[in-house]
């Protein structure tokens, strides 16, 4: 009964997964923290997504270690663990293979910001880490995937708890929220963004980055001290 609550959040959260149409097979998973605990759950390796349940739900501490459950958690746990741990505002992560944004990805290319959709979420091009070196590869993968995209961020001087979303290079993208649910949404944008982007290159492959002056205005009206978007 004590990690009830996390494993209903990342069973009904990874459920959204395939019912979006952001996963095939056993691609992806989410997790969903309690830092009162120090704990995440997570999706377990490879399990179908019709044959999952909370219970199902593996607990983890933030070293990756796990701390309730049967199965072996997700392969990617240890870099959900490294997100955790040093963003400390996170509360839930998603990592999916959606096929526009997994596509940015493996071309290693940022996603520009052509459109008003993009800048409702942020006011930067959607960034994307570089390949992960050999040695790295070699040594502790998933660990260093979490440290890849920490870097990314330090290195664009971005604020993750203001771009909740990224793609990993030749890899796929990982998203973020304060809690599971709205990673899950988070990932469900970006996977429209990331189509919407490849749509307007083939329309116009010199399409450019929109004006600041609308970047700012769409972001602000939803985000902003004085926003009015919504109820």
């Amino acid at each position: 009964m004590k990690y009830e609550h996390i494993q209903q959040e990342a069973f009904e959260a990874n459920m959204q997964l395939p019912k979006l149409e952001l996963v095939l097979f056993t691609f992806g998973n989410v997790s969903a923290a309690d830092r009162s605990l120090g704990v995440f759950a997570i999706k377990p390796s490879g399990v179908a997504y019709n044959d999952l349940s909370p219970a199902k739900m593996v607990i983890v501490d933030f070293e990756g270690k796990t701390v309730e459950g049967n199965l072996r958690p997700s392969s990617d746990t240890l870099t959900h663990a490294v997100l955790y741990k040093q963003w400390e505002n996170v509360g839930g992560i998603a990592h999916t293979h959606s096929t526009y944004a997994t596509a940015w990805a493996q071309s290693q290319r940022e996603i520009p910001i052509y459109g008003t959709t993009h800048a409702d979420y942020c006011t930067v091009d959607i960034p994307c880490a570089a390949p992960m070196e050999d040695e790295k590869i070699k040594g502790n993968y998933e660990y260093e995937t979490g440290f890849q995209i920490i870097r990314c961020f330090e290195n664009k001087k971005i604020d993750p708890a203001e771009v909740e979303m990224m793609l990993v290079g030749n890899h796929a993208p990982f998203t973020w929220g304060k809690n599971a649910a709205k990673a899950v949404h988070n990932s469900a944008v970006l996977e429209y963004i990331a189509k919407m982007a490849f749509i307007t290159e083939g329309i116009n492959p010199a399409a450019q980055r929109m004006k600041e002056a609308l970047i700012k205005k769409h972001f602000e009206r939803k985000h902003g001290p004085d926003s009015y978007y919504g109820q």
